[in-house]
């Protein structure tokens, strides 16, 4: 008499967030994805940080199994705070020093488990500020998958410092320029531009000694030791980075499976959007002709100044354009007193205190144009809208993405030359808003209407970034 089979185990992938929220939201995003097409999933997280799984979890029942360790302890970092939500960005190096400490107990708990419960570990995805987790899939026998929130460019650019050890220019001035021979079009950014953190990794005092060469091993274990690199960008965006494998990313693997957001509908289904908060901008937004209003957001880590607020309100009442300007709770204040009750009196503005519901916003068909600090997150969220964009960088990739927005994309227009405290001149500000707004901006919001249709393609069958999701998907049933 025969006996049945034994059922076949899906493969299993463990995944390792950074406890920022513009890291873990898209890849949670990605790791729904793979949970979809059969993979079973356990996700690395901390008793305080478990609560932003839930949505994830209940969307995914039985597939994803949450791993909770203890935040690791650290003296830079205090009691109870286990994400950067409310930080300044000064805290990311501490963060990613600290993370390290999780290799060992992922590692024990890896160990102790019985493979035939759920299936061997063939594959580990971490966030690429979560290095350590690469030697750590080596240990496991599995394949090290880091997983960039930031394009192809934003993520290389990072790398390439790290990598090549660039020091700062001789004439150690903020407009001397840094070279990145090894990418295509060899791009070249001024020194004000680079990342706040590396920046600081070759700046930074005696204090932060202890962190440094840590946070440096983290971008080397992705570059020396991972299996490839997943993107949530799409080839319509960044093609030429994508042609072949890059130098500064250690000639790895890479695949393009953006956007990994789900298409919210215009109640708003992400990051705790609520129809009612919906709505009641979108009948704000009604009576405006399509494409005639400019939403402003920083995103939540950037807090402005009182003296760039005050610009940027200034340059808003002179453009005369309809708006809708958030700001987020440690910005509330410095809005110019009287602004607020002008613009509601003239019956063209708006200022959102706090969270706004972005993505039905975005989508809101008198919404054309979104001035952006060029955070990866809302570039793809504004891109799938089909608005354009007025880049402001103020750190990390944003000077980056702002550039390939502007000068490659063609879906985006200058309004700030960026940096956080740097305000624009009113006056010219106020010319590009107006500029924008009229005929001189329909070509680049043509532009963007084209990006948004190539954006949804390319995440259905068919598609670019499905075809390529689907591969890595197969890939990693191989493994086994």
């Amino acid at each position: 008499m025969e006996t049945a089979a034994a059922p076949t185990l899906a493969p299993h992938v463990l995944v390792v967030p950074f406890p920022a929220q513009g890291h873990a939201l898209p890849l949670l995003d990605f790791a729904g994805l793979l949970a979809a097409r059969g993979l079973r999933l356990t996700v690395v997280t901390s008793p305080a940080n478990l609560p932003l799984l839930s949505p994830f979890l209940a969307a995914h029942p039985g597939a994803v199994t949450p791993l909770t360790l203890p935040f690791p302890s650290s003296s830079s970092i205090p009691p109870g705070v286990e994400s950067t939500r409310g930080c300044p960005p000064e805290y990311f190096p501490v963060f990613i020093h600290a993370l390290t400490a999780l290799r060992e107990p992922v590692r024990a708990w890896a160990r102790s488990r019985s493979p035939s419960d759920d299936g061997p570990i063939v594959a580990v995805v971490a966030d690429f500020f979560c290095g350590w987790a690469q030697p750590l899939a080596r240990d496991l026998g599995a394949a090290g998958i880091v997983f960039s929130p930031s394009g192809v460019l934003g993520a290389a650019v990072p790398h390439s410092l790290f990598r090549r050890l660039v020091r700062r220019p001789a004439a150690a001035e903020e407009s001397s320029v840094v070279t990145f021979p090894a990418i295509p079009g060899e791009p070249v950014y001024q020194w004000r531009e680079v990342s706040m953190l590396y920046r600081w990794f070759v700046e930074g005092g005696e204090e932060d000694e202890q962190a440094r060469e840590p946070v440096r091993r983290n971008f080397l274990w992705n570059v020396e030791e991972s299996w490839g690199f997943v993107f949530n960008t799409l080839r319509a965006l960044e093609g030429r980075y994508l042609e072949q494998p890059l130098e500064d990313l250690g000639f790895r693997r890479m695949w393009a499976v953006g956007p990994v957001a789900p298409d919210a509908d215009a109640a708003g289904a992400r990051g705790g959007e609520t129809a009612v908060a919906a709505a009641s901008l979108g009948a704000w937004l009604d009576p405006f002709p399509e494409g005639s209003v400019v939403y402003v957001s920083f995103g939540s880590q950037a807090v402005l100044t009182p003296g760039v607020a005050a610009a940027l309100a200034e340059a808003l009442e002179r453009s005369a354009v309809p708006f809708v300007w958030v700001v987020g709770a440690g910005s509330s204040g410095v809005v110019p007193k009287g602004f607020e009750v002008r613009a509601a009196s003239a019956g063209r503005g708006v200022v959102v205190r706090g969270w706004a519901p972005q993505l039905a916003t975005l989508r809101h068909p008198a919404v054309g144009w979104f001035m952006t600090h060029c955070g990866w997150n809302s570039v793809l969220e504004s891109a799938a809208a089909g608005v354009a964009m007025l880049t402001w960088p103020m750190t990390a990739d944003q000077f980056v993405n702002a550039r390939l927005l502007v000068d490659e994309a063609r879906v985006a227009v200058p309004a700030c030359a960026g940096g956080f405290g740097v305000a624009p001149d009113p006056g010219e500000l106020a010319t590009v808003l107006a500029d924008v707004v009229g005929e001189k901006g329909r070509d680049v919001r043509a532009r963007a209407k084209e990006l948004a249709a190539e954006a949804a393609r390319a995440v259905m069958e068919g598609g670019s970034s499905y075809a390529d999701l689907d591969g890595l998907v197969q890939e990693i049933r191989n493994l086994r």
